[in-house]
């Protein structure tokens, strides 16, 4: 039982005791007085009547007519007179009167009074006794008023003494209940402070909850700067702190074959007569002049929340823009810019040099590095500030225009032009823990399944993600309807529909529809976007939570440094980026950076699972840094699992 409801039972029988016992103590003192004040009547009554008979001319026929006239003014049970010798001269008695009150009330609650006597005399003889007993009718019907107010006046009591209860009830559950929600909270991955309630008791109770809570934070926040350091060190270049060569060609391999890949620009950027600037100017100098640059070229990429800045060799650097193609303006932008940041260092020579190379998904990487790098040349060999683009080959059958993408995205939302592929999710023995299933869209009858990093960003422009999203979590659903032995299904959520209107009602009406599927279902959606829209996603996840979806984050790690807004949204996984986890069998730093982001991920309960694993000794090396499980080309589910 409940501590509200023991202590409503406590108010109940305390109260329903007061009640009673003052209900009885009422009705026996009032009983006693009424009887008191009959056996007082009967005696003043008695003595009277035999004053006024000893006052007359005593005979037995004027006593008779006398104690008669009395009785018979219906206040009297009996009135009887007895000769000196006890012998009964008179006895008038009568039924005894109906009390204007319940018989079983008159039966449990007896008025006996004691009778009026009194001696008649007739000068200095006795005459006889007269015993008198008044009717109990009046005291019954006294007593019956008496407690039924009495009832009133306890029940209003109670009802007041209630309401006051249920003040202070509340008043002490508000408290209670803050601090148990912060309890179930920490146990859900969640770290919230409430504020002090007013309760001392509960006060000290929710200082040092909070208390609990902000060290869980500092612990948390000073291990994520840690890590920080640590990855910074792996993957960025000392000078400049912009990401290294490895991590550059890491991230831009994900760019390239991501499942989710939106395509992008690829700059590669050569700033001019380095070698002539140290000699001139000294190192220290220089130093200062590829600081400049770097935060110049970092600037350039303020466009997307993804985008990647790099320094790839002394003096050539590198951005990357995904899902940026009409890149010609920002490539002019950062030219002017590097110019006039290298205004004070060069001697009226050419500044800086950009080869410029626009991909789409499925781009090879080999083909994209040498043909940028080809363009970078024929800038350079101009020996002028100059941009020159890439001839890279891209996809003409596809739509162009955004009323034909509205089209094509519109009619996909049949299930003919639209579906779920599927990829295996393992753990390091190599079991299924569920199955990744992306979209696919077909724009026309006889093309080609394109891949969702092809059509997603058109249909975040035109507002359709939402719509596309919520047929793929019918899809999902259904198929785990249909499959009751598939572990889960995962379905990735676009940023947009995060903010959208209506979306999560409709996502709950979908839940509701599909409640046992929903147990088996993993959404995750992208580090940048859940970092967009922080609060919107706090509020799905509340909404997935009640129905035991599973919450994840996928491409973790681009953006470590902001991991201090997500310690309460009660996650249930991570999905670690591929350019932490390719070729880490060469790379130390980044093992060590896994390990710490795996053992800060277990401590708060979550799953660390790895994108993008390419090969065998990566995903060995996986489960010696403390991951959970892996996808990517190089994941294979074990036999042991069942078909």
């Amino acid at each position: 039982m409940s501590m509200y409801r023991q202590l409503w039972l406590a108010i109940i029988l305390s109260m329903s005791l007061a009640l009673a016992g003052s209900l009885i103590t009422s009705l026996l003192a009032g009983r006693a007085y009424l009887e008191q004040q009959l056996s007082i009547k009967n005696a003043d009554n008695a003595s009277a009547l035999a004053l006024s008979l000893s006052q007359q001319n005593l005979d037995a026929v004027a006593v008779e007519l006398t104690v008669a006239a009395l009785f018979d003014k219906g206040h009297y049970d009996s009135i009887r007179v007895d000769d000196p010798y006890g012998k009964p001269m008179i006895v008038l008695a009568g039924p005894a009167g109906i009390p204007n009150a319940p018989a079983w009330f008159v039966q449990r609650l007896p008025i006996n009074p004691d009778p009026g006597i009194a001696q008649i005399t007739s000068g200095w003889k006795q005459f006889g006794t007269v015993t008198l007993l008044s009717n109990s009718r009046f005291g019954y019907e006294a007593l019956w008023n008496g407690t039924k107010n009495i009832v009133a006046a306890l029940t209003l009591a109670s009802i007041i003494a209630g309401y006051l209860g249920s003040l202070i009830l509340r008043r002490l559950r508000r408290p209670l209940q803050a601090v148990i929600a912060q309890a179930e909270a920490i146990t859900d991955r969640r770290f919230i402070s409430i504020p002090e309630p007013d309760v001392p008791e509960l006060r000290q109770l929710a200082i040092a909850m909070n208390t609990t809570v902000a060290r869980l934070k500092t612990m948390f926040d000073d291990e994520a700067a840690r890590l920080e350091t640590m990855r910074r060190e792996a993957n960025c270049d000392p000078l400049t702190g912009l990401a290294n060569r490895e991590f550059f060609i890491s991230r831009l391999r994900s760019s390239l074959e991501g499942e989710n890949s939106t395509g992008g620009t690829l700059f590669l950027i050569r700033v001019a007569d380095l070698t002539g600037i140290n000699k001139r100017l000294g190192r220290e100098a220089t130093d200062d002049l590829l600081r400049r640059i770097g935060e110049t070229v970092g600037a350039g990429g303020t466009a997307t929340a993804e985008s990647l800045a790099a320094r790839m060799n002394g003096a050539d650097f590198a951005l990357l823009l995904p899902g940026q193609t009409a890149s010609g303006e920002i490539a002019e932008t950062l030219l002017q810019a590097l110019i006039k940041t290298m205004e004070a260092f060069v001697e009226g020579g050419p500044s800086a040099f950009i080869g410029m190379g626009i991909f789409k998904q499925g781009t090879g990487l080999r083909v994209l590095l040498s043909q940028t790098d080809a363009a970078l040349i024929a800038a350079e060999a101009e020996g002028i500030n100059t941009i020159r683009e890439a001839a890279i080959e891209t996809d003409t059958d596809t739509p162009r225009s955004a009323e034909q993408w509205s089209q094509i995205i519109t009619k996909a939302l049949d299930p003919e032009w639209l579906r779920l592929v599927s990829f295996p999710v393992v753990d390091m023995r190599g079991r299924l823990l569920h199955e990744e299933c992306p979209l696919r869209l077909k724009y026309d009858a006889k093309g080609e399944w394109l891949p969702a990093g092809r059509f997603l960003p058109v249909a975040e422009r035109l507002g359709l993600s939402p719509e596309l999203d919520l047929a793929a979590l019918a899809m999902g659903l259904a198929d785990l309807e249909q499959k009751p032995a598939l572990k889960g299904l995962a379905i990735n959520l676009s940023a947009s529909s995060l903010a959208a209107a209506g979306f999560q009602q409709k996502l709950d009406a979908l839940l509701i529809k599909h409640r046992k599927a929903a147990a088996r279902l993993w959404i995750e959606i992208a580090e940048t976007g859940v970092l967009k829209h922080v609060e919107a996603f706090r509020s799905l996840c509340k909404v997935l939570r009640s129905y035991h979806c599973q919450v994840g984050v996928e491409h973790f790690g681009r953006q470590f440094s902001q991991i201090g807004q997500l310690h309460d949204l009660g996650l249930n996984y991570i999905k670690v980026d591929a350019s932490f986890t390719r070729r880490l069998d060469t790379n130390p730093g980044n093992q060590a950076f896994l390990k710490g982001v795996s053992s800060i991920a277990h401590n708060i309960g979550l799953l660390v699972i790895a994108e993008g694993v390419a090969s065998g000794s990566e995903f060995a090396l996986l489960s010696a840094v403390g991951f959970d499980g892996a996808t990517g080309p190089g994941v294979r589910v074990a036999d042991i699992e069942p078909k």
